[in-house]
């Protein structure tokens, strides 16, 4: 889908302010989904602002952290700051601790491709203890089943939540937020607004700046071992945007990998393999290992893996994304050179059970094709 971009007469944040401003003129409940990291900060501090201004009401609103077990310290102790700020001026604050699901994108090798936050039968190698406050059980929650995208939405049902997505994060962001303004809808199914959802990454790290917003030291300690900006990324340490980190940050926290190895055996891998085929890597490290090597060809790689469904994905998950990704394998066959070949066989074995990476592929390739047919007829 082709999405134009329009200039608009206001900037960002005051755009922002309107749809939150919006959203409590409602009346209803608002619930605020909060995790600590810049762009949750940047929601929270215009939030924040608007409250303080006597703008929005703060006895509607309930944040809401699930707290995902396997985080960075100074990640906890930044939530635990907001906490107090948010039930200080009246706001209520709701902190998780589930047994939910999460991708662990070490457990790739043992076809598990879930991770139970929390894990009672694992009490004893939890990466963290949750604090006392934390709500480790709900009514509505299917515990050990659900997903947090699952558990969220049932106890918000009778409100609005704003989260602080945005589509320069991902092209899949953009799509979907594109279609549903081109409806003419500013609200998801689930009842999700999106008051950032145009914010650019220069919009994020400037309003935390003008703000004099406090950030958790893993974005700097992040930027200090070289991470791009546009690479900041922080989630739950089995997450592939977190992985990538784990080795680097043991310098900053040296006890940190004891204790995830500990929890998660597998996560070893990122320290022997990270720079590697099996995640999908592309460093200057990953080509200095392989240089001499001939050129693999990938294009008989994906034919050898497509060949034993049953015996390369044993999961039903997997066969699903495996078949989702031969089929487009299959339609672009006649277009893709190695390299395009090679990006589909790396989302496939490092693992894409939200289809995110096949989204993206699907998106580039195609998208090369169109450029090329179009400067071919001269268009």
């Amino acid at each position: 889908m082709a999405i134009k971009r329009c200039p608009a007469s206001i900037d960002v944040v005051e755009a922002a302010k309107i749809r939150v401003r919006n959203v409590f003129r409602n009346g209803l409940p608002v619930y605020m989904s909060f995790s600590g990291g810049k762009d949750s900060l940047c929601l929270s501090q215009l939030v924040m602002n608007l409250i303080q201004a006597g703008e929005i009401n703060p006895a509607q609103l309930t944040v809401q952290f699930i707290d995902e077990e396997a985080i960075f310290p100074c990640m906890d102790e930044k939530v635990k700051e907001w906490r107090k700020k948010f039930i200080l001026v009246g706001a209520k604050f709701e902190w998780f601790c589930l047994e939910v699901k999460h991708y662990n994108c070490f457990n790739e090798l043992s076809n598990d491709e879930t991770f139970i936050c929390w894990d009672r039968y694992k009490k004893d190698v939890w990466v963290r203890q949750p604090p006392s406050f934390a709500i480790q059980n709900h009514v509505l929650l299917k515990s050990r089943i659900d997903a947090y995208q699952d558990f969220l939405p049932r106890i918000c049902s009778d409100g609005v939540t704003i989260t602080g997505i945005r589509t320069a994060e991902s092209v899949q962001r953009l799509q979907n937020v594109a279609t549903m303004l081109k409806t003419g809808k500013n609200i998801t199914t689930k009842h999700q607004v999106f008051p950032l959802y145009d914010w650019t990454n220069n919009d994020v790290w400037l309003y935390l700046l003008k703000e004099k917003v406090d950030i958790p030291e893993i974005y700097l300690f992040l930027w200090q071992s070289g991470t791009r900006k546009g690479q900041l990324r922080v989630s739950q340490f089995f997450s592939i945007d977190t992985a990538k980190s784990l080795v680097k940050m043991n310098e900053y926290y040296p006890d940190l990998m004891e204790r995830i190895v500990r929890r998660e055996p597998n996560a070893y891998l990122a320290a022997l393999y990270w720079d590697s085929e099996m995640f999908g890597r592309n460093t200057a490290l990953r080509k200095q290992n392989e240089k001499g090597k001939g050129e693999k060809d990938y294009k008989a790689a994906l034919l050898e893996l497509f060949s034993d469904m049953d015996g390369n994905f044993q999961t039903k998950r997997k066969r699903y994304v495996a078949e989702r990704y031969r089929n487009f394998f299959i339609s672009v066959s006649a277009i893709a050179d190695n390299k395009d070949c090679k990006s589909i066989y790396e989302g496939l074995i490092s693992g894409d059970p939200k289809l995110r990476s096949f989204r993206a592929l699907y998106q580039r390739i195609y998208g090369k094709y169109v450029t090329k047919a179009k400067k071919k007829e001269g268009i």
